[in-house]
C-alpha cells in the first residue's frame, strides 16, 4: 500500500537552476560592491567569498579567476543601466528627435552612479590591472551602440554618401561627443551638469554631429 503523507525529497546534490542563479547574483553583488568600495587591487576572492557567505571553492566553481568575477560585475552593472527592453531606442519624428532622445538615454546611463564609480575604478587602476580595460571593452555595448547609429545613418542620410568606415567613424564620434564632458564633470572636473544644461548638451551635440555627417564625402 503507498504510503501516505511521502516526505519531500532531499535537497542534498546540485542545486537546481533557481538556487544556482540566485547564488551566482548573490556572489556578484557581493563582488560589486568590494569592486567599487575597495578597488580592484584590494578586494580579494577571500573577502568576496566571506561576505557571500559561501566557500572559495563556490566561487571558483563559478568564475575561474577574479578577472573573469570582474568582467561578470561589468556586464551586470551595464545590463543593470541600460534601458529597459521594452524601451525602444530609435524613436522620435525626425532624425533630431531620434538622436536627442538616444542621447538622453546614453547620458542617463553614463551618468548614472554604479557606472561612475566604474569609470573611475578603471581609470585609477587601469595601469596596473590592464584586465580591466578588457572586461570593459569586451562586454560589446559600445559596439552595440555604434553599430546603431550607424545603421541610422545609413537610413536616414543617404544623401550624405557616407562610406561604411565614415559611418562607423561618425557613430564612435557621437557616443564620445555626447558622453566625455558631462561625464567629467560628473567626476569632478567642474561642475555637474543639471538636467536643463543636459538637455541643452543634447541638442549641441547633435546639431554639430549632423553638420559635420552631412559635409563628409565617401
Amino acid at each position: 500500500m503507498a504510503r501516505k503523507g511521502r516526505k519531500a525529497v532531499s535537497r542534498g546534490g546540485r542545486p537546481s537552476r533557481a538556487d544556482a542563479l540566485l547564488l551566482r547574483d548573490r556572489i556578484l553583488g557581493v563582488a560589486t560592491q568590494q569592486f567599487l568600495a575597495e578597488g580592484y587591487g584590494s578586494t580579494t576572492i577571500e573577502a568576496i567569498a566571506a561576505r557571500a557567505g559561501v566557500s572559495k571553492r563556490t566561487l571558483y566553481d563559478r568564475f575561474d579567476d577574479k578577472a573573469k568575477l570582474f568582467a561578470a560585475v561589468v556586464h551586470r552593472i551595464i545590463a543593470q543601466i541600460r534601458p529597459p527592453a521594452d524601451v525602444p531606442l530609435l524613436a522620435g519624428a525626425t532624425l533630431p528627435d531620434v538622436l536627442c532622445r538616444l542621447a538622453g538615454l546614453i547620458l542617463n546611463a553614463a551618468l548614472s552612479a554604479p557606472a561612475l564609480a566604474l569609470h573611475r575604478l578603471v581609470n585609477a587602476e587601469s595601469a596596473r590591472f590592464p584586465e580591466l580595460v578588457r572586461a570593459v571593452s569586451s562586454d560589446g555595448s559600445t559596439r552595440e551602440g555604434t553599430a546603431l547609429i550607424a545603421d541610422l545613418l545609413a537610413r536616414e542620410l543617404p544623401t550624405a554618401k557616407l562610406s561604411a568606415l565614415d559611418r562607423a567613424f561618425a557613430a564612435e564620434l557621437f557616443l564620445h561627443m555626447v558622453v566625455t564632458l558631462p561625464q567629467r564633470r560628473a567626476m569632478g572636473f567642474g561642475t555637474p551638469m543639471s538636467p536643463a544644461e543636459l538637455d541643452a548638451w543634447a541638442n549641441q551635440v547633435v546639431n554639430l554631429f549632423l553638420n559635420g555627417c552631412r559635409h563628409l564625402r565617401a
